[in-house]
């Protein structure tokens, strides 16, 4: 049969019906003999048959010439994307160093208009850079209008006159700050072509206005770690032309996904926290020029539009009104170019303005006008709407180009008023604080003084003035020990203050009743993200409030999170102890097990020499460790900042002595933490942080498949991070994912000696009923109504066979 199939197709013109037996021929021969090639080669020959008669695009319609700005004029000495990296820009998803290469090249053709700077780097050791883009005579008094921006940021020795004239100097400022988050990849691709719009545009009068009255500052990528893997990720899914499903694999990344740095940060939420190098970094180039603008430009879901400011409700009250309305200015031309061109926009939705922790808020506390830029994601080259309707990444690129241009506009346009209003805001913050019913915020001295001292030197990082007491000193009534922190609100950082310290900072009554309005309905509450942060409460320090400004000899804070520990005395003949409970002492004890430094603890409190000590402190024997010991606990001291005592007697007044049985040796763990699904990489990353980077010891990190399988026996603690919970869709739990031979392994590690810690929803795990490795149940499990009371004495056993409701 097959024979007769090939034979009627041997013709030299072909029926359509003798195309398809053709084809079927040859499907049947592979079929037979297994003949995959021949088979593929039958699939194209039809592909090649059909598709002239589908009257689709033809392929000179996909290469006609993208222009990101129609009649644009542009300068051919200065160099095109496409010149530099090889493609045209929107085309491909740049790589981080291909980034850095681009701005290096148009700095290299127009060093007298555009200034390139590194300000940190990151965990995997990629540069973060800002460029300074302006006209030939900004760029080459830079360190001037720094110098200007400082002093008009300071009312107390600037006065009205002084600031008149320092307004009348100065341009404007404006940084565009793109892809914080590393897989919202259309940004990047936009600061490069706005960089080039800006330096090569030719005979466009609002460039000229934009670079003779406004700094730009871009920093095109703040996140290169997570677009590296992001990047990584689509280009090893990606085939042989760009895929528009949705469920392609180069639209869908695999854990720990591109959002995140290398410890897995949202560093979105990271910006009064300055937990990672790239936030401290920016954080401290942002007080270097103090821009009176800052857009965060991000990107959303692919089935919406573009937005941008206004924001939504809640607004935090600590933000002035001037600052509320100038958003308007930019909305309404974002909105006049988005309308000339096309571009679906919306706005005062979604994002609101209440969280100080957002890229597009913190920079409001220093008196900045902040915003958030929102594109709808491509995720890839191209991507097909659920309305069946493709945009490609070019046009996400086209959209935040516009948007960066439009914004730089306004800033040309107005920028006497917004170093007014800067100025201004300063003055009017100094103003509150002195005439507030609060006038101090005292840290007292506290047991854990490293906490006090971390958040000291966090606020100095920020901007925020805060003196240290070197002797006793007294406010409102009460008494403060040396090493007590006093910040004086009346100063142009406090709104800053208030907003981070205040153990409440209230939403507007009307909107918090339509949340509980909507409470009562059941339905979804309307604010973006983070509600709560006061600092004090969440470094467990303790804060008070004066009405009066303190006088006192105050010293400055340093801008730095560990004040330096120290050795107490000389060289001891006995012991150096130090006391447990703080996070300086976890530091310690983790550099001192990395050195082998033999060390006790003890399960009792003791009162050694009049001091008390309480269970926990570390014991550091002298005839245990080599002659060295006094100067490795010096340097560990110092770098930790814990405080070391040494003793020469082991004579203790109450409670154990150094040899008692309830002193016990401290051995250096093993740690592994579970890696990859179904982890939250949030957590997951967060936490390998905390142990790694805070307290300065190494974990390893596992693949949770290999749980089930591996010798655990080499590890002492395995800690298992919160899971992806599997009702939004992100697959299976660790019940799924180890299953039964994971939890037997893991419960003959567990038997034979080892930690197993659980964080968060994991606990659900644990406390499954079919694993039974922790012996308790949720109080909250689904429960149907007993039908009898054999029934109710079932359930008052507790669900079983994991049934209970996630």
């Amino acid at each position: 049969m097959a024979k007769s199939r090939l034979f009627c197709c041997s013709h030299e013109v072909l029926s359509l019906r003798c195309r398809i037996r053709y084809f079927w021929g040859r499907w049947d021969f592979s079929n037979r003999y297994g003949g995959i090639m021949r088979h593929l080669q039958g699939l194209l020959f039809l592909a090649g048959l059909f598709l002239p008669l589908a009257g689709g695009p033809s392929a000179a319609a996909e290469t006609d010439e993208f222009e990101f700005w129609p009649g644009a004029v542009y300068d051919p000495a200065v160099p095109t994307v496409e010149e530099v990296l090889g493609y045209p820009a929107g085309d491909r998803i740049t790589w981080p160093h291909d980034v850095i290469t681009y701005f290096e090249a148009l700095a290299k053709t127009a060093p007298d208009r555009i200034r390139v700077t590194e300000y940190a780097r990151t965990w995997e050791g990629r540069p973060l850079i800002y460029v300074a883009i302006s006209s030939a005579a900004n760029i080459a008094r830079l360190a001037e209008i720094s110098d200007g921006m400082k002093r008009l940021a300071d009312p107390r020795v600037t006065n009205r006159k002084a600031a008149d004239a320092l307004i009348a100097s100065l341009p404007g400022s404006v940084w565009l700050a793109y892809a914080v988050h590393g897989n919202e990849i259309s940004s990047t691709d936009a600061a490069m072509m706005t960089a080039y719009h800006l330096l090569a545009a030719k005979g466009d009068e609002r460039i000229d206005t934009i670079l003779e009255n406004t700094v730009v500052f871009i920093d095109p990528l703040q996140n290169p770690d997570g677009r590296a893997r992001f990047v990584h990720n689509f280009e090893s899914a990606e085939g042989l032309e760009p895929n528009s499903n949705q469920l392609a694999a180069e639209h869908n990344e695999p854990w720990p996904f591109g959002r995140t740095n290398h410890y897995l940060f949202d560093m979105n939420r990271d910006w009064f926290a300055l937990t990672q190098p790239e936030t401290r970094g920016r954080v401290a180039a942002l007080q270097e020029w103090l821009p009176l603008v800052f857009v965060d430009l991000h990107e959303m879901g692919s089935d919406s539009t573009y937005y941008f400011a206004p924001e939504a409700i809640p607004y935090n009250p600590h933000l002035a009104d001037d600052q509320r309305a100038s958003l308007m200015l930019f909305g309404r031309n974002n909105a006049r170019w988005f309308d000339h061109f096309g571009f679906d926009y919306f706005t005062r939705e979604i994002f609101d303005a209440f969280y100080p922790g957002y890229g597009a808020s913190w920079p409001s506390y220093y008196g900045s006008i902040a915003m958030t830029y929102e594109q709808a994601s491509s995720r890839g080259l191209v991507m097909r709407r659920t309305d069946g309707k493709e945009f490609h990444y070019r046009d996400t690129v086209r959209h935040h180009f516009v948007a960066s241009l439009s914004t730089a506009e306004v800033v040309a346009a107005n920028r006497r008023k917004f170093l007014a209003d800067f100025y201004n805001y300063r003055v009017s913050a100094i103003a509150e604080g002195r005439s507030g019913n609060v006038r101090s915020y005292i840290i007292p001295a506290q047991r854990d003084q490293a906490a006090a001292d971390k958040l000291a030197g966090l606020l100095a990082m920020q901007g925020v003035e805060v003196g240290r007491a070197g002797s006793t000193l007294r406010a409102c009534g009460q008494n403060y020990e040396a090493g007590s922190y006093v910040i004086d609100l009346a100063q142009p950082a406090k709104r800053l203050i208030r907003t981070l310290l205040d153990p409440d900072v209230p939403m507007e009554e009307d909107f918090l009743a339509e949340q509980e309005r909507r409470r009562a309905k059941n339905l979804p509450d309307e604010i973006y993200d983070v509600t709560a942060w006061s600092l004090p409460l969440m470094y467990n320090v303790d804060m008070d409030s004066c009405g009066r400004t303190v006088t006192a000899d105050l010293a400055p804070a340093e801008a730095k999170f560990v004040q330096p520990g120290k050795l107490m005395g000389d060289e001891a003949d006995v012991a150096y102890l130090v006391t447990w409970g703080t996070a300086a002492a976890g530091r310690l004890l983790a550099g001192a097990l990395r050195k082998g430094i033999d060390v006790r603890t003890t399960d009792k409190a003791f009162t050694h020499e009049g001091r008390d000590y309480p269970a926990g402190t570390l014991i550091f024997a002298v005839h245990d460790n080599p002659d060295t010991l006094g100067a490795q606990l010096a340097v560990l001291a110092e770098a930790s900042g814990a405080e070391v005592v040494g003793v020469n007697t082991g004579w203790v007044t109450e409670g154990p002595n150094f040899g008692s049985r309830n002193v016990t040796g401290i051995r250096a763990p093993h740690v592994a933490i579970a890696w990859d699904r179904p982890t939250s990489s949030y957590s997951a990353g967060n936490t390998r942080f905390v142990i790694e980077r805070q307290f300065g010891y190494p974990v390893t990190a596992i693949r949770t498949r290999q749980i089930a399988t591996a010798d655990l026996g080499r590890f002492d603690v395995i800690i298992l991070p919160e899971q992806i919970s599997a009702f939004l869709g992100f697959g299976p739990g660790y019940k799924a994912m180890l299953g039964q031979s994971g939890t037997e392994n893991l419960k003959k590690w567990v038997n034979s000696g080892g930690v197993l810690i659980a964080l968060g929803n994991a606990m659900r795990y644990l406390a499954d009923p079919a694993i039974d490795l922790i012996s308790v149940r949720r109080e909250d499990a689904f429960r149907e109504k007993p039908a009898n009371a054999k029934d109710e004495k079932a359930l008052s056993q507790g669900p079983e066979n994991g049934n209970a409701s996630e």
